[in-house]
């Protein structure tokens, strides 16, 4: 066969030349290059589509910054669900779709508002001021430049105009608002009479028979999960600092060093008078504005007791001048660097030379002078110990943690070499699921819920590693788990726990008290909605076992429970007293409303409920005014989606 092939091989090509060509007519060359290289596409908006590319990495971008604002409790399963993804489609759509609509429109930007925009990112300030230097600097660490940065934020800008109009003007009525407000305010006087589940406790009786019968029917909902037993080793502060032991000469010669650091600083009063040089001015301006400070810093210097009376007459800063100059006690970043230098240097009532800044040149003279004072040794000694031993500890750290990183792959499946090498205890906890920690009557000893790390444990990470086939199955040791800058963690599964149903024995008294909570709050309500019946029946006579009387509002609600408030409120004001019952968890409340009140509230009270009732009001059209334009653009959601939302991997993946 293969031989008629390679005699008659012209004759084959022109054969599938035949069969070929054809089938382009019918689906065209674009067709077949979408067969081959197209992206899944998730949705269409104005026939351009979103593919799975784009939306795979805006949800990586998403869990990062997920994972940066959670830290150390960061877990996947948590925040990455169907309906998380679901809403990240939609984003992506509305996106598009505003994307589109400001294009269609010419929405557009003037250079004025872009560079405001920038101006008031407070990351590209400096002291309250844009900086350019700063806003390089800052684009550049994030890998862009400033015309990519620009040009994003402009269409950004842009794409904001598109709805900005619909949220901004949206009002409701002052009628609205009114009745509002009216309804929040609104007070009614009740009395409240509670029925326990406590009180009927001791009357309800459970036979071995009920908790058979129950436990018969109920079994599946008492399965507890796959759990494993896990050792682990803990590098922390504390193990680091074991047997540190700081010396009294390593005390004292600390206190010695940092003198200054352990009490009150020296602190400078001082006054000034400048003489402003504007931005950008030539040089013949600079030279007459130092001839003019250099002349008042003579006068100055030869009458100091008249500085500042001079500084009311010369001085160009508008700020300080009114006061002759004070520029209060001079620290941190208050006044400009040349300054703080000059005044360092100067003694009480001396007048400096002239001092030049970015603000013109300055004449100064020192008012005040506190001396900073050292505490004893004595006072800060605990201090200074705790110092030390937490800068040994830091080093000890460094050192322990790279031998940890390589000791637990030296003896793959125990961790006691690497405990014994580091002076480390090896733990031991159970319960550990791949979901969270078991109580301690599921778990048994040793139970991880009531351990001392049962927060380290608990940690998504750790569970994580726990439950990988590596460590899970063939039980070696894992790496390295770096939970926090100062604690680290080893772990390894010693033993493993299918998922079961408990046998009855195990459960006995847990399935006791269950009936016992039902069947208590069953006879609480059965109880109250007897005494209801009976008040109804009779509503202008008090009956017996109400509390006193109590004013609320859902403004005022005094931790009425949501159940009981929201019957209070709802009972209509045409015929009262009124009554009412409502379950509140195991207990039953009957009330009996007596009085409906106006209530009034503060004229700002108002202002406020009117400005948040508009910005939900303005949500709302805003999410009515995306549903036309869906409509319009012709968004469609496209069966790819399905798999996306799903977090299922595309058939190329």
């Amino acid at each position: 066969m293969f031989e008629t092939i390679r005699n008659h091989r012209r004759w084959l090509q022109f054969i599938l030349l035949i069969l070929i060509v054809p089938s382009f007519g019918l689906v065209g060359m674009s067709g077949y290059d979408s067969f081959v290289s197209r992206d899944p596409e998730l949705a269409t908006v104005a026939g351009q589509a979103i593919t799975r590319p784009e939306f795979d990495a805006a949800h990586r971008n998403q869990l990062e910054q997920f994972r940066q604002r959670m830290g150390a409790q960061f877990d996947p399963a948590v925040v990455d669900t169907p309906a998380m993804r679901q809403q990240l489609l939609e984003q992506l759509i509305d996106q598009r779709l505003l994307a589109q609509v400001a294009i269609d429109n010419r929405f557009s930007v003037s250079d004025a508002t872009l560079r405001n925009t920038i101006a008031a990112i407070p990351q590209v300030q400096d002291e309250g001021r844009f900086s350019p230097e700063r806003y390089r600097q800052v684009l550049a660490a994030q890998g862009m430049s400033p015309t990519s940065f620009e040009n994003g934020l402009r269409r950004d800008l842009a794409v904001a105009r598109v709805l900005e109009p619909v949220g901004t003007t949206a009002r409701l009525p002052g009628e609205v608002v009114g009745s509002l407000q009216q309804a929040l305010s609104q007070q009614r006087t009740l009395q409240l009479r509670v029925f326990t589940a406590e009180d009927f406790r001791s009357k309800v009786t459970v036979t071995p028979e009920d908790i058979q019968t129950w436990y018969d029917a109920n079994q599946e909902s008492l399965r507890v999960p796959e759990q494993v037993q896990a050792q682990y080793l803990v590098l922390d502060e504390a193990a680091a600092t074991q047997g540190v032991q700081v010396s009294d000469a390593d005390v004292t010669a600390y206190y010695e060093q940092n003198k200054n650091r352990f009490g009150t600083p020296e602190q400078r009063r001082a006054s000034h008078i400048l003489i402003q040089v504007p931005s950008g001015a030539n040089e013949q301006t600079r030279k007459d504005a130092e001839a003019k400070a250099k002349t008042i810093a003579a006068e100055a210097a030869a009458n100091p007791a008249g500085f500042a009376e001079l500084a009311k007459k010369e001085s160009q800063d508008a700020g300080s001048a009114a006061t002759g100059g004070d520029l209060g006690w001079i620290s941190g970043n208050a006044v400009p660097a040349e300054l703080i230098k000059a005044v360092a240097g100067l003694a009480k009532d001396q007048v400096s030379d002239v001092v030049r800044s970015p603000y013109g040149y300055h004449i100064l003279k020192l008012t005040d002078l506190k001396e900073g004072q050292a505490k004893p040794l004595a006072e800060v000694r605990e201090q200074i110990t705790t110092e030390i031993r937490r800068q040994i500890a830091a080093t000890r750290f460094a050192e322990m943690a790279t031998k940890m990183n390589t000791l637990v792959y030296d003896t793959r499946d125990n961790l006691q070499p690497t405990a014994d090498a580091l002076g480390l205890k090896l733990r031991s906890a159970a319960g550990i699921t791949r979901t969270g920690l078991l109580s301690a009557e599921q778990a048994g000893p040793g139970a991880a819920a009531t351990s001392a790390d049962a927060q380290l444990l608990d940690n998504p990470r750790v569970r994580q590693v726990l439950f990988s086939p590596e460590v899970l199955r063939d039980k070696l040791n894992s790496g390295v788990i770096t939970l926090s800058p100062d604690t680290m963690v080893a772990v390894r599964v010693a033993q493993v726990t299918p998922s079961q149903i408990p046998p009855l024995d195990k459960v006995r008294d847990a399935i006791r008290a269950r009936l016992t909570d039902e069947r208590a709050a069953a006879a609480a309500k059965e109880a109250g909605e007897a005494a209801l019946k009976a008040a109804q029946a009779a509503p202008q006579t008090v009956p017996e076992g109400f509390g006193e009387a109590m004013t609320v509002s859902r403004q005022a609600p005094l931790n009425l429970p949501r159940p009981v408030l929201d019957l209070v409120m709802r009972q209509p004001a045409g015929s009262l007293p009124a009554y009412g019952g409502a379950a509140v968890g195991v207990d039953y409340v009957v009330v009996r409303v007596e009085k409906i009140e106006p209530g009034t509230a503060p004229e700002q009270d108002r202002d406020m409920l009117a400005r948040q009732l508009s910005g939900a009001w303005g949500e709302a059209e805003d999410q009515a005014v995306l549903k036309m334009l869906r409509e319009a653009y012709k968004v469609q959601t496209l069966p790819g989606a399905n798999d996306a939302i799903k977090g299922e991997a595309t058939a190329e993946g």
